[in-house]
């Protein structure tokens, strides 16, 4: 048997250097000092967001606003781009809005992405304008990352419905979808000997649009969850409703499914409040329904409770729910012993007859440590922010304006949220001397969880046309296990 050679002390130099900072899976043999064991957080290194194409009416207007939170001059890229490669918007620096704007219907679904000083919490909004027609709303939507599972409550295949699901790629490589829809009596097949349902293919940097009309043709359904699980790949989904009279928008995924679900921030002037809940697992739920609103919390007359079976959707009309004051609703367990996991969103109706208007709010998650939304509007009545004290606690909130996109002063302001209701901020702060959209940005100092959203409202002859953008944890650190030496590699 061969011996080993010596270790010079050059040699054993150089390894030291190599293996500095490899960390050790294995927990060491004498106890570590306070601190060298576990995890740290640090800031991503890259981000990837998806936007769908905005419209199908040539009238469409639509702005693009996107940025990344934190202290200007650092250095980093980000790019909303074309399936082609062409720049649509980017950000020079972090804290500093970038805007852009499209006219018709050609204006494509966008891919970015993000490194460096500019990776932590990038985010970018996508806000459409359709004054008349068939599809004349208010269309407001955060650019998503990619994802393999989305769940969407609230769509419905009834007559006077047109909706959709918009997946998109990001990547280079060609991703494979499986949409599977669920109404009030479970599962939807295919009928009796029709071919089974293949996946959807979504090309290498480009968008597939899944119509339910095509899905389903002929069956109507008021209340329909969908769940988009992706086979091969990674997409960014989003779920577009077209109501016709009533409006259109956008219903990004629920979050969930979790046994407690907040729809924060729903319009004091609500004239329809409508919430569909679905149950995934092999129970039953049984939820309490409570409105936190600017006093308290409530229970809503007549509809304290809601039951939903498994593997089924359901859904209670709460009508005028808010009666003048912005609300946020709780959905947790009857039984607190028995937490059956849930995902749930609001059709939401502001104005009357001809003069209507739809949006949707999903269940989110709370705002965390850092939570943003762009594309808000100087104006002192377009933009209302709302927030939630959910966890039986007060919390401390800090809510920070940037400049505008075409310049102005960042603005800083503390708020607190008592325990149990929803506090409306309305104007929010707004930036000193800004033209232009600006993002706000949420930070949860203390107490908590805190829930939050952004209604967007820009009227048009008479019809409250709005959005609505929750805002959640933008996930701009991740967990790093701590480095720990280990010499004894030296000698294996």
């Amino acid at each position: 048997m061969k011996q080993r050679a010596p270790l010079t002390l050059a040699a054993v130099a150089a390894a030291l250097a190599a293996v500095t900072g490899i960390a050790s899976l294995t927990a060491p043999a004498a106890p570590a000092a306070e601190g060298a064991a576990g995890a740290s957080r640090m800031p991503v290194e890259r981000s990837v967001l998806t936007c769908p194409a905005p419209s199908t009416s040539d009238i469409a207007e639509t702005t693009y606003t996107s940025i990344t939170p934190g202290k200007p001059g650092a250095r980093g890229t980000a790019r909303l781009l074309t399936r082609d490669g062409k720049p649509v918007v980017q950000p020079k620096e972090p804290g500093k809005p970038a805007g852009a704007a499209a006219s018709g219907a050609e204006a494509p679904p966008l891919t970015g992405f993000a490194d460096g000083a500019m990776a932590p919490g990038w985010t970018a909004q996508q806000t459409t304008k359709v004054a008349v027609g068939q599809s004349r709303g208010l269309l407001g939507v955060a650019c998503t990352p990619p994802g393999t599972d989305f769940w969407f409550p609230a769509l419905s295949s009834a007559k006077g419905r047109l909706d959709s699901i918009h997946l998109t790629n990001p990547d280079d490589t060609e991703a494979t979808v499986q949409v599977k829809l669920y109404g009030p009596d479970g599962l939807l097949k295919d009928k009796p000997g029709s071919p089974e349902r293949l996946p959807y293919k979504v090309d290498p940097r480009a968008s597939a649009k899944v119509m339910l009309s095509d899905f389903l043709p002929g069956t109507q359904l008021t209340d329909l969850t969908a769940r988009v699980t992706v086979v091969t790949g990674r997409v960014g989904a989003t779920a577009q409703i077209a109501e016709e009279g009533v409006g259109v928008d956008w219903l990004p995924a629920s979050t969930g499914p979790t046994g407690s679900l907040v729809l924060p921030g729903i319009p004091a002037d609500a004239t329809s409040v409508r919430l569909v809940a679905f149950a995934p697992g092999e129970d039953d739920a049984d939820l309490n329904l409570r409105l936190a609103g600017p006093g308290g919390s409530i229970s809503p007359a007549g509809n304290e409770q809601l039951h939903v079976k498994a593997g089924m959707t359901a859904s209670v009309d709460l009508k005028d729910l808010t009666r003048g004051e912005v609300g946020s609703l709780h959905l947790t367990p009857a039984d607190p012993k028995k937490a059956t996991p849930i995902v749930a969103a609001v059709r939401v109706v502001r104005g009357t007859g001809a003069k209507q208007e739809l949006g949707f709010l999903p269940a989110t998650a709370p705002v965390g440590a850092r939570a943003t939304v762009a594309d808000n509007r100087l104006d002192d009545k377009a933009t209302l922010l709302a927030l939630t004290a959910a966890g039986g606690k007060d919390a401390r909130v800090r809510v920070t304006a940037s400049p505008g996109t075409d310049g102005g002063e960042p603005t800083v302001k503390e708020v607190t949220v008592k325990a149990g209701t929803t506090l409306a901020v309305s104007p929010p702060p707004a930036p000193t001397g800004a033209k232009g959209a600006y993002a706000l940005t949420l930070e949860t100092l203390s107490g908590g969880p805190v829930y939050a959203s952004r209604t967007l409202t820009l009227p048009h002859e008479g019809i409250p046309m709005f959005t609505i953008q929750p805002f959640a944890d933008d996930l701009s650190t991740v967990s790093v296990p701590k480095a720990v030496e280990d010499l004894s590699i030296l000698t294996r």
